[in-house]
């Protein structure tokens, strides 16, 4: 090292430093309480009145809450534990049907259930809905708005597998598919490959500078604070400041206004229409969201290049070619970009993105074989004793990470697939078993790998549309009760992101084991509890709930498409499939990816065109400026290591500000709203 090389600072000591920890303790059970009985009912509420979801807020609130606890009581939170905190939140507040903004646990499926049989525009296939999906209409379960009745807890027809029995079963079957296909999952992209995982240390980092901000300094000897503390805290001040002005401030100023205040337009600023004289197709918009531009700090700026050079390939410069040729048969001119995205894509682009992760799939097989051929060739009797390698240290499996065989994590998965499947069959009888067993037993391993090895090279997966309404529309079974069934085909590749989160934080894998026992019976008892007080206190939707009645009317009918599709003479969703696009998609992504490796180009370069392909401007231009923003401003200024070590802890800190704004701005909003409906 030269003399004018300054040597690393000794306060930059490694994430992934330290024994694995059992992050399980106390309060973890306390937290889980908080949320369940404090979050939850707040998500409900600003899911129905505002289609907003708590997100983040409810796990850094909660986390914040607790770190202080700490502090004020002369004890400290490990990073073990406060990121089991942060996972038992996220948990507990999570999404339950997400294009409706439903939160509040497994019982809002219920809810939405009784909607679509009571809705007009389901009306015509009402009497079609089984017994096993929600009680009959005459029922006086749905008659007085009762989640306690017996009807939904035993059935006719079916028995114990009744509507809210099926419901809980899903949930802990797709548990146990999470953990057991999600371990081998991450084994696989993680321990084997080592994929990167470029944004799994955001929360790891996050929790790791809360955990250090419990720390309390007393006596000259003291250490000074740790870097995480101060910039966290920096990275919490620009969240706080940026959520008050894009959330807080809409949501406040449209309780007491007719029209709310927005500064910065949510979610994006449309520019399609205006510019389809020149651009006809293009998907041209602006966004001001700044998780945007951190997320392109963030990622490897090779793969963001490709993403942006992918998005100018198609969305500016293919899609007006392809609307010329005529190739999108339902494309209208003053289309918004939302309505361009969805035709376009049923006219084209979703075949191309079959194709591409075809080839992507291909391309992981690939990869994983060779890695373990060469594995096998390179090591001598020698290497099986030497366990000395730094670069692998704490990314193999070990009794001391809290790892458990995968022998037993492939008979979780099979369990819950092979449950799943048995359960189809007894309420479908007619429908093929096959299609069933193939989407369980070997779809959802090969997507769920797909998409593992995706968030591990990019931060974020690819998904297949419509495939499950395809198989359906092309079996021949016209029952409309399948679309109801719970039908084994789930994604598990975020998983592997999950326990490459724990391995950063050196929690031990058990912890969330524990830690989702702990939240079984949670879930499931708050769920119920504050779902039956919403449904009996008021109609869902009313007039008491804007948001769900004015959405929820537009979902009914999109669902009354689908649950049709399949007794239909010409369904659309079979036109969109196009098989010779499919195979020439797959083609050029395998083309370009043997190009790329010949010519010397990044592989994350490949990865990133892959997202890019169709994106939306505001995407890949954010991303894109974050990116050169990061690597030209903030690298020089201070030091490319000091950066990248600084830049996962401000966008933790800038998360936790955005769910503190929006935190407040929920709390505001269910007093307003509370206050209104009091007659003095």
């Amino acid at each position: 090292m030269s003399a004018t090389t300054p040597p690393p600072a000794p306060e930059f000591e490694p994430l992934e430093h330290g024994p694995f920890v059992d992050g399980f303790s106390r309060r973890t059970v306390v937290g889980a309480l908080f949320v369940a009985l404090v979050m939850m009912p707040g998500a409900i509420y600003m899911g129905l009145v505002a289609g907003q979801s708590l997100g983040s807020a409810a796990e850094w609130v909660t986390i914040i809450l607790f770190a202080e606890l700490a502090r004020r009581s002369f004890t400290q939170l490990s990073r073990q534990e406060v990121y089991v905190l942060f996972y038992v939140a996220s948990g507990i507040a999570a999404a339950t049907v997400a294009h409706l903004a439903l939160s509040g646990g497994p019982f809002a499926l219920a809810i939405w259930n009784q909607y679509l049989l009571q809705s007009p525009e389901t009306s015509a296939i009402a009497n079609a809905i089984p017994d096993w999906v929600v009680p009959a209409a005459t029922s006086p379960a749905i008659l007085t708005r009762n989640l306690a009745h017996s009807d939904w807890w035993w059935c006719k027809t079916t028995g114990m597998l009744s509507p809210l029995v099926l419901i809980c079963c899903a949930y802990v079957l797709g548990r146990l598919g999470y953990f057991g296909l999600g371990y081998l999952m991450f084994r696989l992209t993680s321990d084997r490959e080592r994929l990167p995982f470029p944004m799994a240390p955001i929360g790891a980092e996050g929790a790791t500078a809360l955990a250090e901000s419990t720390e309390r300094q007393t006596g000259t000897d003291a250490p000074p604070p740790s870097w995480r503390r101060k910039v966290f805290s920096v990275g919490a001040i620009l969240g706080i400041v940026f959520g008050c002005v894009y959330v807080m401030l809409p949501v406040i100023s449209g309780l007491f206004l007719s029209k709310p205040i927005i500064i910065f337009p949510i979610p994006f600023v449309d520019f399609t229409a205006r510019i389809e004289r020149l651009l006809p197709g293009s998907l041209v918009s602006l966004s001001f969201d700044a998780t945007l531009f951190l997320a392109g700090m963030i990622l490897p700026f090779r793969m963001v290049v490709g993403t942006f050079c992918a998005m100018i390939a198609t969305t500016v410069i293919a899609n007006p070619l392809l609307v010329r040729a005529g190739v999108f048969r339902h494309w209208q001119p003053g289309n918004t970009l939302l309505v361009n995205q969805m035709v376009m894509g049923f006219d084209f682009w979703m075949s191309v993105s079959i194709g591409l992760a075809i080839a992507v799939l291909l391309i992981g097989i690939w990869a994983v074989v060779r890695a373990v051929t060469r594995r096998r060739a390179q090591r001598s009797p020698s290497d099986l004793s030497d366990k000395s390698d730094p670069s692998d240290a704490g990314r193999c499996a070990s009794r001391a990470r809290g790892d458990f065989p995968a022998w037993l994590a492939l008979l979780l998965f099979v369990i819950s697939a092979a449950c799943l499947c048995l359960i189809c069959k007894r309420l479908v009888p007619g429908f093929p078993l096959w299609i069933v067993l193939l989407f369980g037993f070997i779809w959802t391993p090969l997507n769920s790998y797909i998409s593992a090895r995706l968030i591990g090279i990019t931060g974020q997966g690819l998904t297949t549309p419509f495939l499950k309404e395809t198989a359906f529309i092309t079996s021949g079974y016209k029952g409309i009760d399948i679309w109801f069934a719970p039908i084994p085909m789930a994604d598990y590749g975020p998983a592997a992101q999950r326990f490459r989160e724990l391995e950063l934080t050196r929690t031990k894998f058990t912890s969330v084991i524990k830690a989702e026992l702990l939240m079984l019976p949670i879930v499931w008892i708050s769920s119920f509890i504050f779902w039956w007080f919403f449904w009996h206190m008021q109609q869902i939707p009313s007039s008491a709930f804007p948001y769900a009645a004015r959405i929820w009317p537009i979902a009914a009918r999109q669902a009354y498409l689908i649950f049709t599709a399949n007794s239909t003479a010409q369904p659309l969703l079979l036109d969109a499939l196009r098989p010779e696009v499919i195979g020439g998609a797959a083609g050029v992504g395998l083309a370009l990816y043997a190009g790329m490796g010949v010519m010397g180009l990044p592989i994350q370069f490949f990865y990133g065109m892959l997202a890019g392909v169709c994106a939306p401007t505001h995407v890949a231009i954010n991303l894109m400026i974050g990116a050169l923003l990061g690597r030209y401003v903030f690298q020089r200024k201070f030091g490319e290591q000091r950066w990248t070590r600084y830049v996962p802890v401000v966008a933790a800190g800038f998360s936790c500000g955005m769910g503190l704004a929006a935190m407040a701005a929920v709390a505001i909003s269910l007093i307003v709203n509370c206050v209104k409906e009091l007659p003095y």
